[in-house]
Order: C-alpha cells, then sequence, then structure tokens
C-alpha cells in the first residue's frame, strides 16, 4: 500500500523491497500533466538518464521496513491535495514506482 500522510508519502515494507530492494536513496521526479510521480532506487541509473530527478534519502517508518519520502516541497509547489490517502500506484517491472498524486 501506498499512502499520502502529513505530506509524506508512505510506503509499504512490501513494495520498497520489490521496488527500492536495498537502496537507503532514491531519485524521484513529478510530472503535473499526468499528476504522477516517479520514484527509482538511486541504483536505477538508467532513471536519471531519463529524467531530470532529485534524489532524497528513504526514511524509515517502523522496524517493519516501511519507509516514508516527504512530499510537502512537491505539494506546494504544483497546489496538490495534501488529503490523507490511500493514493493508486504502479509497480513497473523495471523497479519504478508510479504514484497518482
Amino acid at each position: 500500500m501506498v499512502r499520502l500522510k502529513n505530506s509524506h508519502l508512505h510506503i509499504d515494507a512490501s513494495v520498497v523491497r520489490t521496488a527500492f530492494g536495498n537502496d537507503p536513496q532514491v531519485s524521484l521526479v513529478y510530472y503535473p500533466d499526468r499528476q504522477t510521480l516517479l520514484v527509482a532506487g538511486k541504483s536505477k541509473a538508467f532513471f536519471e538518464k531519463m529524467h531530470k530527478t532529485d534524489w532524497v534519502v528513504l526514511k524509515d517508518r517502523n522496524l517493519l521496513g516501511d519507509k516514508t519520502i516527504l512530499l510537502r516541497e512537491i505539494l506546494i509547489d504544483h497546489d496538490l491535495d495534501d488529503t490523507d490517502r490511500e493514493l493508486t500506484y504502479d509497480l513497473k517491472t523495471t523497479g519504478i514506482l508510479s504514484v497518482h498524486l
């Protein structure tokens, strides 16, 4: 499950393991025309070559392995709804997490 809570993207451990493996950092980019946030583990060098990305550290949420990413800046910059909610997402076979904001 992926959800927005207190301007943080909360990602369940099962999604984290599949998408990012042991990467402690991720690259991300937001596309306003598609209202889509793309997130990939820092080890996915091709992702950074294909997109103009920023990188952030995955923060530990709990001992189960859930992680969070602060999205406040993206939410403010693009005037997005910051209401706490579950988000629609798709995990690509390439290891890219696509989240609809």
